[in-house]
């Protein structure tokens, strides 16, 4: 299923409407009611707790936003919710906490961090995932999409129905993890396994939009979305290709 309009419709906050300046860190809850509060979409960022549970959070380490150092799934979720981001109130959440919060309020597009030292804990954190999105959806009505840069994490979720999209992260060949084979880091960049993921869109580098690749999938009916725009200059130039942006730094119209 390719992205309903209630995603294209309005620029994606990416991990929130945050502003460190502001004491608003990314992937809190205080930029997520921003971006809602502002009629932004949502993109934010999924990683593993050590007893299973998807949490927001963007980094496989917990060093850059918070006072803690280490895995992010090192930690359980009751350690995790108790570590606080950046010196802020604001503490890590698991997924659920976040989407019974918002409702249905503003669409959240989900981005699976690939868990690329533990297929276990991939294969996990992609089906709990799964679970929390389809209950968001049967709960709230929430508009609610998943992503990731792994495809197997999109073919792993076949299951959720038509009406959660699923869609591929991606970009150049420096985009991807440089322990992978160079062949596999090509094949990614250039999308071959759009299809054989069972994908409907595609969130690829703003700077790589003119990429054959994204024309043929787009012409095909795929939605195309971008990251990370960071200025209206970059948003122009985008949205000449693609049908929505991720934004972050400043306020798009």
């Amino acid at each position: 299923m390719t992205l309903p309009r209630t995603f294209l419709d309005r620029p994606l906050a990416h991990r929130g409407l945050h502003d460190l300046s502001a004491g608003v860190v990314e992937n809190s809850m205080a930029a997520f009611e921003a971006a809602a509060d502002a009629a932004y979409g949502i993109e934010l960022d999924v990683q593993i707790s050590a007893d299973g549970v998807p949490v927001v959070f963007h980094d496989h380490t917990l060093d850059r936003v918070t006072d803690r150092t280490g895995p992010v799934n090192a930690l359980t979720v009751e350690t995790l919710g108790k570590t606080r981001l950046a010196g802020s109130d604001d503490t890590i959440l698991t997924l659920e906490q976040v989407l019974d919060q918002l409702g249905n309020r503003t669409p959240v597009v989900v981005e699976i961090k690939d868990q690329s030292d533990s297929a276990l804990a991939g294969a996990a954190l992609d089906q709990e995932t799964g679970r929390v999105l389809r209950a968001a959806r049967d709960r709230h009505g929430s508009d609610v999409a998943v992503m990731s840069f792994n495809p197997q994490y999109i073919v792993g979720l076949s299951w959720l129905g038509e009406d959660i999209p699923r869609g591929i992260t991606s970009g150049t060949i420096d985009d991807y993890a440089t322990d992978l084979p160079e062949q596999v880091r090509r094949d990614l960049a250039a999308n071959l396994y759009y299809e054989a993921a069972g994908a409907g869109f595609v969130s690829h580098n703003h700077r790589d939009l003119a990429n054959p690749r994204i024309a043929e999938l787009k012409a095909r009916g795929a939605a195309i979305l971008c990251w990370t725009v960071r200025n209206a200059s970059e948003a122009k130039t985008a949205l000449r290709i693609a049908d929505n942006i991720t934004f972050e730094g400043f306020r798009p119209a």
